[in-house]
């Protein structure tokens, strides 16, 4: 006979989808947190500020006033760049904190 012909339906496999099941729906209800957290990140001293969701939604961006007084296009662009850029890694980070326990450090 073949080796596991006799072994009862379900088995070691029947466990193992639970163990997938329960896993995945771990990581959606974290992904729902994380869409519901944020993180601000700034640049120019403070002078720009863009806030994101931990799901790397823009939700607000802000620019001092009295940046806008003097301001240098090529500047304000380059700050707005760097800043969104911070706090897009802001939110990798914020992801990798809450989601990696439950994905055994697969990459996000």
């Amino acid at each position: 006979m073949a080796k596991g012909y006799n072994r009862p339906a379900g088995g070691q496999q029947g466990g193992m989808m639970q163990q997938i099941q329960r896993m995945q729906q771990q990581l959606a209800e974290a992904q729902e947190r994380l869409a519901e957290e944020s993180v601000a990140a700034t640049a120019g001293g403070g002078a720009i500020k863009v806030t994101m969701t931990g799901d790397q939604k823009c939700t607000a961006v802000e620019i001092a006033p009295e940046l806008l007084k003097d301001a240098d296009a090529e500047m304000l662009q380059d700050l707005i760049l760097t800043a969104v850029n911070l706090a897009l890694d802001k939110t990798r980070e914020l992801t990798a904190e809450r989601l990696g326990p439950l994905a055994g450090g697969l990459p996000f």
